[in-house]
């Protein structure tokens, strides 16, 4: 267990360093190339100030997680160290997917990116990828469990599209949860500090990449916080949920993301919901915005109160899911 904690420390202290020093080195770099933010006319009045901010900063966590995940292959055996490239995989891949869809508004001024059908036929394919290994070399097996049941639910040749369907509806959760400085980090450290407490008790070997993730997001959170020098932009923000649903179907606990990642999955139906009910009443809104972040800040809350908030509130999510372990 010495040995466990020595890596894990060690993987959390050279990706934190690693970002502590690319955040000086990065954001006046995406200064000069004039990387700035576009902020929505129809976004909340006190953000317009924001326009400008630099973003796609993801690139600072996602290189501090390479440099960090690499350095621990040389400690970690065979099984271990292919699955924690193919978590680093999943992770940039969709890291890639948001960076040319940042590129794409910021440097092509093309405000909506990527358009619908091409980013998620990009993360279809990244899925797809990333559900075949699970299958033919990491061998996880087709049962999911259910958590607090201890019941295996065999879902046989459904799995590969339930992966699939899990990884692209995270990616997209955490997408909108990155709405205000600092939320989308403060939110994510909690889980992948959770996954890696799970991988170190079921003997996984993923804690290294869980507690890199930790550390490069704690560095990122230096530079991303109120009031914040740099967004991650779709970078970073497509990264987090891929990192969060490829983890749990290494440790083979899927449906523990509902409990953890509840932040995510409750803006995405935040925005579900104003929409149907927006088209059901012919006009009227259900939240005063959304996603639901922005619904508390009209309500009088400062960012900073609805990141706390938030974080607390997955960290005792996270709290309750590993009761269910």
């Amino acid at each position: 267990m010495s040995e466990v904690v020595k890596t894990v420390e060690l993987s959390f202290l050279v990706a934190f360093v690693t970002g502590v020093i690319l955040g000086p080195i990065v954001i006046p770099f995406l200064k000069k190339l004039k990387f700035g933010q576009y902020i929505r006319e129809e976004g909340p009045e006190a953000h317009k100030s924001k326009a400008g901010t630099p973003t796609m900063g993801g690139m600072i966590f996602l290189v501090a997680l390479c440099v960090s995940v690499l350095i621990s292959c040389f400690v970690l055996d065979d099984i271990h160290v292919k699955n924690s490239l193919a978590i680093l995989a999943i992770t940039l891949i969709y890291g890639l997917i948001g960076f040319g869809d940042d590129f794409i508004k910021v440097v092509m001024k093309r405000n909506l990116g990527l358009t619908a059908i091409q980013k998620m036929s990009l993360q279809f394919i990244g899925s797809a990828l990333f559900a075949a290994y699970l299958v033919k070399i990491a061998k996880v097996g087709t049962k999911v469990n259910i958590p607090y049941t201890g019941f295996d639910l065999e879902l046989g040749f459904l799995f590969v599209p339930f992966v699939m369907f899990v990884i692209i509806g995270t990616a997209n959760g955490s997408n909108f949860t990155d709405g205000l400085d600092g939320l989308a980090s403060s939110v994510t450290i909690p889980i992948a500090v959770f996954l890696g407490v799970v991988s170190i008790k079921k003997g996984a070997g993923v804690e290294c990449v869980c507690f890199a993730f930790a550390g490069a997001l704690v560095a990122f959170l230096i530079f991303n916080t109120y009031p914040a020098r740099v967004f991650m932009g779709d970078t970073g923000s497509l990264a987090l949920g891929a990192f969060v649903s490829g983890t749990a179907f290494i440790l083979k606990m899927p449906i523990v993301i509902v409990i953890i990642a509840f932040i995510y999955f409750a803006e995405v139906v935040s925005v579900i919901l104003q929409v149907l009910y927006f088209k059901k009443t012919g006009g009227k809104r259900l939240f005063k915005m959304a996603p639901i972040h922005h619904h508390f800040e009209l309500c009088g809350y400062a960012e900073t109160q609805v990141v706390c908030a938030f974080a607390v509130t997955t960290t005792i999510l996270c709290l309750l899911a590993y009761l269910s372990i």
